[in-house]
């Protein structure tokens, strides 16, 4: 399935859209191949164990926040795309997990289906709006209210939350080097880096090249329609 930003950016320059590079997968099967150095430095859950694939024809499934009874219940009919573990200090996060899981899906594939009065916005400051449990404090979605923005029109998931398996799986990392911001140490970066690479993943202090170059062509374009 081809993913929503890739239609996106294609939509924006006016070409097809061309697959990113698959990342390289770490498989020790030879005396050859690199020793797995950095076992112990645990990102999170979703990719610590390695990186789970996608289910086939999966569709969606239902996010839960973390409240005992009364959950929030978000139901997202459509695979996500995108997803990432990032190292930004807005993202949520559980405690204790180094990284933020973070996933896109198109806005209208989204729904609140149970408890909507316990949600509220996290910091209406922010470009990207948070809707957060009141009482257990999960986001269960981020949504883009401003139209100009390039990714408007997607909201910001964590398919962690959902018991279904076959969820789009993590692609990459991003905002690695902004994990210093939330207290880790400059001196630790090198080993969780090589845990993202021994993973079979990019990391990148940024977003990934594909979303990056969406949003500069939609600035381009923007520019160009002035």
């Amino acid at each position: 399935m081809m993913s929503y930003f890739s239609n996106l950016l294609a939509a924006l320059v006016g070409q097809a859209p061309e697959a990113p590079p698959a990342p390289s997968t770490y498989t020790p099967t030879t005396s050859n191949t690199p020793t797995i150095r950095y076992s112990h430095v645990k990102l999170h859950p979703q990719v610590d164990n390695g990186v789970a694939k996608a289910g086939a024809g999966f569709s969606g499934g239902t996010l839960k926040c973390l409240c005992p009874t009364d959950k929030v219940e978000v139901q997202v009919s459509a695979q996500s795309a995108h997803n990432h573990i990032c190292g930004c200090t807005q993202c949520w996060k559980p405690k204790g997990v180094l990284f933020s899981q973070v996933a896109v899906v198109s806005k209208d594939k989204l729904k609140v289906t149970a408890h909507e009065s316990k949600l509220s916005i996290v910091d209406p400051s922010q470009t990207i709006q948070r809707y957060a449990c009141k009482d257990c404090g999960t986001h269960m979605y981020g949504r883009i209210e401003d139209t100009s923005h390039p990714f408007y029109g997607l909201d910001f998931i964590h398919t962690e939350l959902s018991d279904q398996k076959g969820w789009d799986p993590v692609n990459f990392a991003a905002f690695v080097s902004s994990l210093i911001e939330s207290g880790t140490k400059p001196t630790d970066m090198a080993s969780i880096r090589g845990r993202i690479h021994e993973l079979g993943l990019e990391s990148y202090d940024c977003l990934s090249p594909v979303l990056m170059d969406a949003i500069a062509a939609h600035v381009a374009k923007s520019k160009h329609q002035a």
